[in-house]
């Protein structure tokens, strides 16, 4: 009952205080994040519209890549707004609930992005592995049902880590140094046993995105050896460029969040900064870069980009 007799404590709004250590330099700090969220905003929308209007572009390829679009929106403007406000206007508050609702959307998305990249894997794999078959296997119905599933999961995985500090009581510093809310940063400031938190914040979403990779690297496997079988060099080219580019957004998604878990994990000498400032890009890189790849690589995305900037052309 002690536990519960402390949840009174759990009202009151926390403070975000920014990245530590470098108080002095968030004006500067925020002048390239505000142009990278910028450019994540336009070029994400922008790919959004293309596919939305576009009817060349209704294939579960662009499909997957829409859903990567708006989850890409969604993570970054969870954080990046009210970090920015923190690098201009000193640290600020945010209220219990609201920590938690960017807490979840935060991680969430994290979880959605690597089941969307899963997907994408999955089309590459039919669309060069049995390629007759590729409208009869990604049916629309198939795609709806693989978009509901991958939502539904991680939002199932992620919804028990709310409850896990939901239900902690804080009686010490209510300052959270960091410029957005996290599972664990939140959790720390606890004046509670938080180890169940800290096994399933760190055990539950690891596994379902180890178990992501895994099946994505499979599939990739499979595709480079259906793509060396093919007959001629034309069709060995084009099938790797579209992989390329997937593979380019799949490894800027995964590295940095891999090290950044398992320097939380295990880099105790790794400086807080340093920590910090990796989270904040983490948030704000994949977003910005990611439509840009597939606009690069994928001539369908950029022609229609050509004809959107420049019609008279």
């Amino acid at each position: 009952t002690a536990m519960y007799n402390l949840s009174s404590y759990n009202t009151g709004p926390f403070t975000l205080s920014g990245i530590p250590g470098l108080e002095q330099y968030h004006v500067w700090i925020s002048i390239p994040f505000c142009f990278i969220y910028f450019v994540a905003i336009v070029c994400n929308s922008i790919l959004v519209y293309l596919i939305v209007v576009e009817h060349s572009l209704h294939t579960p390829m662009f499909f997957f890549l829409s859903m990567l679009a708006l989850t890409d929106l969604i993570l970054s403007t969870t954080c990046v707004p009210k970090t920015l406000s923190i690098f201009w206007f000193g640290p600020q508050k945010i209220s219990f609930p609201g920590c938690l609702t960017q807490l979840f959307f935060l991680h969430y998305t994290f979880v959605l992005d690597s089941a969307i990249l899963l997907a994408m894997a999955f089309d590459r794999y039919v669309a060069i592995c049995s390629p007759l078959r590729y409208t009869t296997i990604l049916t629309p119905k198939a795609i709806v049902k693989i978009a509901v599933g991958i939502s539904l999961r991680s939002f199932c995985v992620f919804v028990p880590c709310v409850f896990l500090v939901n239900r902690l009581p804080f009686c010490k510093t209510h300052i959270i140094a960091h410029t957005y809310c996290e599972h664990i940063g939140v959790a720390r400031l606890a004046c509670a046993d938080i180890s169940i938190n800290i096994w399933y914040g760190f055990s539950v979403p690891i596994m379902t995105v180890i178990i992501d990779v895994i099946l994505i690297a499979v599939s990739y496997t499979l595709i480079l050896g259906a793509v060396f079988r093919l007959p001629s060099g034309d069709a060995r080219q084009k099938a790797l460029g579209t992989c390329g580019s997937h593979i380019c957004v799949i490894l800027m998604f995964y590295i940095p969040a891999f090290f950044s878990i398992l320097a939380h994990r295990f880099g105790h000498n790794v400086p807080r900064t340093f920590h910090i400032m990796f989270a904040n890009l983490y948030v704000i890189i994949p977003p910005a870069l990611n439509p840009i790849v597939y606009g690069v690589k994928t001539k369908q995305i950029r022609d229609k980009v050509i004809l959107l900037l420049f019609p008279k052309r």
